[in-house]
């Protein structure tokens, strides 16, 4: 069962207590983001690795687009930055063989999806089985795929949010890890939106990454 993320906060979250810290490993996690935006994921969890909420560190980030704002944000946390453009690859199978080496190479544990504009097959999933956490953002099963806000939105609910879970083949379908959940509130358009549900992944996020690394510690 998931765990959700504490009753209320600025950002207009309707939340749950959060777990305990969990128990540091003996060597810190070896974390790959892959992004294709702005990049706020990467700079928490980079920022959660700094400030010892997380037991890692970002090794390596792969962008797909050489004008992303993930690039620079990179550049500016000293974090190495591969970019693999698509549309010089001639599969998507071909880019996810790339991805494997470039992960390999920096002897990565696990991988985040964050904001990774691309759909993955299992030429990667099954690379690294359990070890692939995405951040979606709705309140998975709800309004998978493309523009989670915008189909939350159009569907009139009056409860968002964000869901981070491992990836399989099926999209969005992953055994969940952490969730958190936005009201929509009167007057709320995409962008407005949009930026309560960051502000929660950037909450979530580093948790579900310790969820992900216990579960392979556990078995």
């Amino acid at each position: 069962m998931p765990d959700s993320a504490d009753h209320s906060d600025p950002g207009g979250s309707l939340q749950w207590p959060l777990p305990q810290p969990l128990p540091v490993a003996e060597a810190p996690l070896r974390l790959a983001v892959m992004a294709s935006g702005a990049g706020t994921n990467l700079e928490a969890l980079a920022r959660a690795c700094g400030e010892g909420r997380l037991h890692g560190q970002v090794v390596v980030l792969a962008v797909n687009r050489a004008d992303c704002g993930a690039r620079a944000r990179a550049e500016r946390l000293g974090i190495p930055c591969q970019v693999l453009d698509h549309r010089h690859q001639p599969s998507r199978e071909a880019l996810d063989g790339a991805l494997i080496r470039l992960f390999e190479a920096h002897r990565v544990d696990l991988v985040v999806m964050a904001g990774w504009m691309r759909i993955v097959t299992p030429v990667l999933i099954e690379a690294f089985p359990e070890r692939l956490v995405n951040i979606h953002p709705s309140l998975l099963p709800s309004f998978r795929g493309a523009d989670g806000v915008g189909q939350a939105l159009a569907a009139g609910v009056t409860l968002a949010g964000c869901t981070a879970h491992l990836v399989t083949a099926e999209v969005d379908a992953g055994p969940i890890l952490v969730q958190a959940a936005v009201p929509v509130l009167a007057g709320d358009d995409r962008e407005r939106l949009h930026a309560r549900i960051q502000h929660q992944e950037h909450r979530i996020l580093p948790l579900a990454v310790s969820l992900a690394a216990r579960r392979l510690a556990q078995g």
